[in-house]
C-alpha cells in the first residue's frame, strides 16, 4: 500500500523557484505548490512505506540548496462507513 504525506517547506524566497526546479526531479514527489504564510512550498510525496519516508525527507528534500525548514504532515488513510 502506498503512503502519502505533504511537507511544508521553507526556503530563502530568492531561490524559491530554483528549490521548486529541484524539488521536480525527486521521484516521490508528486506535487509541488508555491503558498503565502509561513511557509512557501508545499508538496505532496508517495512511497511505499512509511519508512522510506525519512529517507526521502532527510537525504533528498532537506538536502535541497537553500531549503531552510520543513515540517510533514503524513496523511491518514481512514475511510468512511
Amino acid at each position: 500500500m502506498t503512503e502519502s504525506a505533504f511537507v511544508l517547506i521553507k526556503c530563502n524566497n530568492l531561490y524559491a523557484e530554483q528549490v521548486i526546479v529541484n524539488l521536480k526531479k525527486i521521484e516521490s514527489v508528486k506535487d509541488i505548490q508555491g503558498t503565502y504564510g509561513l511557509y512557501d512550498i508545499l508538496i505532496k510525496i508517495t512511497t511505499n512505506d512509511t519508512k522510506d519516508f525519512d529517507e526521502i525527507i532527510s537525504t533528498q528534500i532537506r538536502t535541497v540548496e537553500n531549503i531552510t525548514s520543513t515540517i510533514t504532515l503524513n496523511l491518514n488513510n481512514l475511510k468512511e462507513n
